[in-house]
């Protein structure tokens, strides 16, 4: 298979928020590039608009996040809600509807990547035009959305590693043209992958996120001794969190690093982003809290990269996840079986706070409230936080280093997964006495973590494990499941 990628028009869209002005840049124009780039502040708008692109619902404001990848991992109750979710559920990827969001999710891919690679294109002939540390971070960003972009193409749309390393990957995109990119492997594609990401690290070594006086908190908090994700001057180095930052990119190392189980230094990544301590467990009085004003139901400091989504906050409430009734919630079986009700879920925060009861004549069912915005406002402070769409957790930090710890140290990998446990009130102890248990227990407190953020598909697939159903019915791993049909629109994308 060879791609050619999608070219589209140049638009440009004004969004209030702590972004500010966000630039959507699509490559076919000859006039537009130049005037683009002939200021820091046109690459600034350039690199905002990768992230626009890919917050729309085709991608992490939906599809990635708490759309498809998560009806894949059998997370969700549905009846008809009008999408044919259910037959994607069923694993038929020869369905309509679920071919029209793959090929988007697809195409969305790889429309983000030509803008990055845009941007690359550009950014070192211009680099006198920078102040600070302005072009180090702008072409770490870039490199570093390349690569994360790329890595979720291969996990979706090609063999794990573990499955067959030399098997045909995706194309991997590293430059800006309009000729055809040939396929990589897999372990091809992961090396770019890696080779993009270990320099954006290095570039990022600037990024404010890493220096002592960077202070996560929630918005709201305005005590600069407490908080100073705001308080840059320049609104482009503000919120760090809020775009791939320099401890982001060790967390998609981690990620990278695992998949192709280099357990080394995917303990090391995760280390970096653990040992940093600029990510504090939610306080119990903070997700517990009664008040909407005073909530945080996504654990929002806990957030070492999350994709900013506040234009969805309607869709949310009246269409993605809606009592039961349409969209996605939990059957009360599942809500049960998947936190454990009779043991561990007993004390979970996570089962209490992030699943509402309500029931009809003839069943009960959980709402899914993780991302409620209630009372619904317009302003992104309706609750303790911004609304996000979660990308890198610190608790996966913590799987990571678990897993890669065992072989080594099962005692201190076990004390990695217990402390996740502990932060969401769970004291329940554990039975681990080899790894097969250890990644069991991680598994399993990984679908509670994950409810609704779309991690837990490429989790089976990077081991290799069968799918747990609702109810814990076991889905037979296979490569007819994990690795979803390439496109075949041979005007769009070329052909064989």
């Amino acid at each position: 298979m060879k791609i050619r990628l999608l070219i589209c028009l140049i638009l440009i869209a004004g969004l209030a928020s702590s972004c500010k002005k966000w630039l959507e840049v699509e490559p076919e124009s000859e006039i537009a590039a130049p005037i683009l780039f002939s200021t820091e502040s046109g690459f600034m708008e350039a690199i905002n608009g990768v992230y626009n692109r890919s917050t729309e619902s085709d991608l992490y404001g939906k599809e990635l996040t708490f759309g498809t990848t998560e009806v894949l991992a059998q997370n969700f109750s549905m009846r008809d809600d009008g999408q044919d979710y259910r037959q994607t559920s069923l694993y038929n990827y020869k369905h309509g509807e679920f071919i029209k969001r793959k090929d988007k999710i697809w195409a969305g891919l790889y429309n983000a990547i030509v803008n990055c690679n845009l941007i690359l294109e550009n950014v070192d002939a211009k680099k006198n035009i920078f102040s600070g540390s302005n072009y180090a971070i702008v072409k770490g960003e870039a490199l570093a959305l390349r690569a994360y972009l790329h890595f979720d193409l291969l996990r979706l749309f090609a063999p794990s590693y573990l499955r067959n390393p030399t098997a045909k990957g995706i194309p991997y995109a590293n430059k800006y043209t309009k000729e055809i990119t040939p396929v990589s492997t897999v372990s091809e594609t992961i090396d770019l992958i890696i080779k993009d990401l270990e320099q954006a690290k290095q570039l990022l070594t600037a990024d404010p996120i890493r220096s002592a006086g960077y202070i996560v908190n929630y918005p709201l908090v305005t005590d600069t001794l407490k908080n100073t994700e705001e308080r840059n001057p320049s609104l482009f180095l503000q919120n760090r969190r809020h775009r791939l930052n320099y401890f982001a990119v060790c967390g998609t190392l981690a990620r990278v690093y695992l998949y192709k189980n280099d357990k080394a230094k995917a303990l090391q990544n995760a280390k970096e982003v653990i040992d940093s301590k600029k990510f504090p467990w939610t306080a119990k009085s903070d997700f517990e809290a009664f008040e909407d004003s005073k909530k945080d139901r996504i654990l929002y400091k806990e957030l070492v990269f999350g994709w900013y989504i506040p234009g969805a906050a309607k869709e949310i409430k009246d269409n993605w996840f809606q009592s039961g009734t349409r969209g996605f919630y939990l059957i009360e079986d599942a809500a049960d079986y998947i936190y454990e009700k009779a043991t561990a879920g007993a004390s979970d925060s996570r089962y209490k706070y992030w699943l509402s009861a309500t029931s009809n004549q003839s069943s009960r069912s959980y709402d899914i409230v993780k991302y409620r915005r209630n009372p619904l406002s317009a302003e992104a402070n309706a609750n303790l936080h911004y609304l996000m769409a979660p990308a890198i957790r610190l608790s996966e930090m913590y799987y990571i280093a678990a897993e890669c710890s065992y072989a080594g140290n099962p005692a201190e990998a076990v004390n990695y997964l217990k402390q996740v446990r502990e932060a969401r009130q769970i004291g329940d102890p554990l039975s681990i006495n080899s790894e097969e248990d250890l990644l069991k227990e991680l598994l399993k407190d990984a679908r509670k973590e994950w409810l609704a953020e779309g991690q837990l598909f490429y989790m089976y697939k990077r081991l290799n494990r069968g799918i747990v159903g609702q109810t814990g019915v076991i889905i037979p791993a296979s490569d007819n499941i994990f690795v979803l049909p390439l496109p075949n629109d041979e005007v769009v994308y070329g052909g064989r």
